[in-house]
């Protein structure tokens, strides 16, 4: 957490079941102040109630859209060299994404 890329720490982090865990929930509240938000793998009990798991429910529009930008093979494979004219076909991507759902 202290070799982060933002400059604020997150209120909360959301995770998949993986990061179901008592000794991370822990750490994350006493070292960073930070919500572990994960749902519960089968063979635990419930430790979270439903009200933070809604946020969780609403990750997978961010993984959708990561899903759709992996199908344009000039960014999966990344065939440039520089990072300018790489974010620019991300930024093309995203602008070819945006019109094919408004213009369908």
């Amino acid at each position: 957490m202290e070799a982060r890329i933002i400059a604020t720490l997150p209120k909360r982090i959301i995770g998949d079941k993986a990061y179901d865990s008592d000794g991370l929930d822990r750490e994350l509240k006493e070292k960073h102040q930070i919500d572990m938000i994960a749902p519960n793998r089968r063979k635990r009990g419930k430790t979270q109630d439903g009200r933070q798991l809604r946020r969780y429910k609403r990750r997978w529009k961010v993984e959708r859209f990561f899903s759709w930008l992996q199908s344009y093979r000039h960014i999966c494979v990344r065939y440039d060299y520089y990072a300018g004219n790489y974010l620019s076909m991300v930024q093309l991507a995203c602008i070819m994404m945006y019109l094919n759902l408004i213009l369908r």
